[in-house]
């Protein structure tokens, strides 16, 4: 293998950052929001009451402008690894893109397919159909997000493959490991449920901002009933998803969890920092304290990374440099044994080329003792393998804190909304409007815990991001770099522009 284009690398992933990051300021509004067009729908049906219709048609309509210009973000990344990751794409097409084409071919077309009944079959079709149409683009929407999480889930977790030492290629043996992974399973629960209450928080931050200009206030209040009723229930369900998803990773990725953790040395009984900040000046290896100031919650990571908890959980620095007391294989050990892995790989393939079978077989036999540990052959140092650890906590921590403050939203608007006094409380209304702001970057806090976090990984533990880019010019990837920052900043302030407008006029009907 050639000598890393360390400046192609960072631009390509510096792309495909800002791709993913853009992509998902639309998908979360999509997922959360379509569900609830299909509640509001579902009420308008069993009660026959045309403000409910009103209300439907005018969440719908915010629900149909994002979806439109979120579908655009996504063809491009999907493009993406074609041209800046060919060598991913080639090595693990195979699996990367069957979850990928089912998304295209069948969720994608259910979604499709639906939506054009759900916005201009009004008044062509029944009453009935038309509230199907609208589930039915609720649940597509959500098993869109299924397919590609899967084969995010494959990349944080290779599972139900084999490497094929002919073509040099990992090839699926398992789909429905693939499809079920631990990993995979964790991710979509995780995401759609954190989705779920991003969409609840638009409708009450719109729905607030009416009531603050005294608008629209039927309809403002009918809105936050629903929506605070299903941000509560998503609020509860992203805590039981989160803890589910630490579990996942203190046996997949236990680097990760360590990281957003700051836990460089492992601990029993190890507790979880509920407030703290990180001593920038650490590093792997050296004796300096992990915190300036830190308060954490007795035995609770070892609790939430084993279940049990006088557990053991593994630090950034045992992971690295080894513990053979916990059993636990160094990252120096893993090089060794992946340089042994590439070795002997390469020994196969001028074997296979010269026609001598039998050094061959004898070069493939040795390949596989250490063929799980090829990956590691690409990093430099033992180091590497750490991933930004002061990013990874502090974003993760954010994120936590922020759902917190989304809990007490929904409670505190759906209390004061039985009780009809939400009008009156007009103090709530700026903290309704910020938290969807701030869900917004709640989410994006997540997805950058969930891919830091597993750097410097293209594939966890198979493939260094490193290895995974294409062979192009870096100046391609910077020119098309600051292309798509206009392009879709363009398209963000579309969005914003046109559903400003639409807010302003408000629901049809409604004063």
């Amino acid at each position: 293998m050639g000598e890393i284009d360390l400046g192609l690398v960072s631009w390509s992933r510096a792309q495909f950052a800002l791709t993913a990051m853009y992509h998902w300021v639309f998908v979360p509004l999509t997922l959360g929001l379509s569900f609830l067009c299909a509640f509001f729908e579902s009420i308008y049906v069993k009660t026959g009451k045309e403000e409910w219709r009103n209300l439907t048609k005018f969440w719908m309509t915010l629900f149909g402008i994002n979806f439109a210009i979120g579908v655009a973000t996504g063809i491009i990344m999907e493009f993406e690894f074609g041209t800046n990751w060919s060598n991913y794409s080639w090595m693990v097409g195979d699996i990367f893109g069957a979850p990928l084409a089912v998304e295209g071919i069948v969720a994608f077309f259910l979604e499709a397919t639906f939506f054009v009944v759900m916005f201009f079959g009004w008044d062509r079709v029944s009453k009935g159909f038309h509230l199907f149409s609208t589930w039915m683009v609720a649940i597509g929407s959500n098993l869109s997000a299924l397919w590609i999480l899967v084969a995010n889930g494959w990349m944080q977790f290779p599972t139900g493959m084999a490497f094929n030492p002919d073509t040099v290629r990992f090839e699926m043996q398992n789909f429905w490991e693939v499809l079920f992974s631990p990993v995979a399973i964790a991710k979509f629960t995780h995401t759609t449920s954190s989705s779920f209450l991003v969409g609840s928080l638009f409708v009450i931050a719109i729905s607030s901002w009416f009531l603050m200009r005294g608008r629209h206030i039927d309809m403002a209040k009918k809105s936050i009933v629903v929506a605070s009723v299903f941000g509560l229930f998503s609020f509860v369900y992203v805590g039981f998803t989160g803890d589910e998803s630490a579990y996942v990773n203190a046996s997949t990725q236990p680097m990760k969890l360590a990281a957003y953790e700051g836990l460089w040395e492992g601990e029993r009984n190890a507790g979880l920092v509920a407030v703290g900040a990180l001593n920038p000046a650490k590093k792997p290896g050296d004796d300096k304290d992990s915190f300036l100031f830190e308060i954490t919650i007795p035995k609770a990571l070892s609790l939430m990374a084993n279940r049990d908890t006088d557990s053991f959980v593994p630090g950034i620095d045992d992971l690295v440099y080894g513990n053979e007391a916990e059993g636990i294989v160094g990252v120096d050990k893993k090089m060794e044994r992946g340089k042994q892995a590439l070795h002997h790989l390469t020994a196969y393939k001028e074997a296979k080329k010269s026609g001598d079978e039998a050094a061959a077989q004898t070069a493939l036999a040795s390949f596989k003792v250490d063929q799980d540990y090829l990956g590691f052959a690409y990093l430099t140092s033992p180091e590497e393998a750490v991933p930004p650890v002061q990013t990874t906590f502090y974003t993760f921590h954010i994120m936590v804190y922020l759902a917190l403050f989304f809990g007490f939203i929904c409670i505190a608007y759906l209390v004061y909304s039985l009780k009809g006094t939400i009008e009156q409380k007009r103090w709530l209304f700026p903290l309704g409007i910020a938290s969807f702001f701030l869900a917004m970057l709640a989410s994006q806090a997540g997805w950058a815990v969930a891919e830091i976090g597993r750097q410097p990984w293209a594939i966890q533990d198979m493939m260094p991001v490193g290895v995974a880019t294409s062979n192009i010019a870096k100046g391609n990837v910077i020119a098309t770099f600051w292309m798509f920052t206009a392009l879709f900043t363009l398209l963000l302030f579309a969005e914003v522009k046109i559903m400003l407008n639409v807010i302003k006029k408000g629901p049809e009907g409604s004063k």
